[in-house]
C-alpha cells in the first residue's frame, strides 16, 4: 500500500523528483505536470517563484 500526500513536506520548494509533489502543485495550479517541470527548470524550485512564473501567485 503507497503513502498518499495531500500536502507536500516542504511549501516552499517542489521536489522535482517526486511525482506527488508534483501532481500536488499540478492539481493546486490546474496547469499539465510537464508544464510545471519545465517551469522549475527555468526559474528553480521555490513555490513563489514557480507561482510567479505559471501567472498563479
Amino acid at each position: 500500500m503507497g503513502v498518499s500526500r495531500r500536502h507536500p513536506q516542504d511549501s516552499t520548494r517542489i521536489n522535482i523528483l517526486e511525482p506527488w509533489d508534483l501532481q500536488y502543485w499540478s492539481d493546486r495550479w490546474n496547469v499539465p505536470r510537464p508544464q510545471v517541470v519545465e517551469t522549475i527548470r527555468r526559474v528553480g524550485d521555490q513555490v513563489q517563484d514557480v507561482a510567479q512564473a505559471l501567472g498563479k501567485g
